[in-house]
């Protein structure tokens, strides 16, 4: 192999969810089978770095200040689901099981890895918290002990806001220690429906 295959195949390993072997198959793909498909693909990536960004309300992908989810008036404002990272936040609307808004942390707490409440996306929430008319907070995050201590975390904030809100977690549905991107929409909807409330 060429030093400039091999690093285009190093590359493509450093992105999530490629082995060796599936980097260097789209790496073949791209550069010797169908050469035609790399100047789009190029093009797109080059124009979504220049527009695609943080949603300033939620914080889920957009192309304006504004993602479409925050922007549509027929989402319930009272009701605000949060997610751990977008791709959690995609797999709820796949399911369809969800029509208010959405939060997204950008993160988990994680003393052991250094993630600390000022890494994850609370001030927004915050402040959503005091200028919107939410009744019901969903917690929407893994089920495992970093999850759990998120939804502590949140649920302390929320209530220190505003303790009129209902706070409810998930039900599980999904597999102990698994996070939602990889659930099927049957699944992420009984997840939804079985939410229960955490109380104060």
């Amino acid at each position: 192999m060429t030093p400039s295959f091999e690093k285009v195949r190093q590359l493509l390993r450093l992105l999530p969810g490629l082995g060796h072997r599936s980097a260097e198959r789209i790496a073949l793909h791209l550069l010797v089978e169908k050469p035609a498909k790399l100047a789009p693909l190029l093009a797109s990536l080059e124009a979504a770095a220049q527009c695609v960004r943080r949603c300033d309300r939620c914080g889920s992908l957009a192309e304006a200040p504004l993602c479409e989810v925050c922007s549509d008036p027929k989402r319930d404002p009272g009701s605000l689901c949060i997610v751990e990272q977008v791709p959690d936040l995609m797999a709820l609307e796949r399911s369809l099981a969800h029509r208010g808004t959405y939060h997204v942390l950008h993160g988990r707490l994680s003393p052991i890895n250094g993630v600390g409440p000022e890494d994850l996306n609370l001030t927004t929430l915050e402040q959503r918290l005091r200028d919107e008319p939410i009744t019901e907070v969903v917690l929407a995050l893994g089920n495992d002990i970093e999850g759990e201590a998120t939804c502590h975390y949140v649920r302390e904030c929320i209530h220190g806001i505003r303790d009129t809100i209902k706070v409810s977690r998930i039900g599980f549905g999904l597999p102990s220690g698994s996070g939602l991107t990889f659930a099927d929409p049957a699944t992420l909807r009984s997840a939804l429906e079985g939410r229960r409330d955490v109380g104060a």
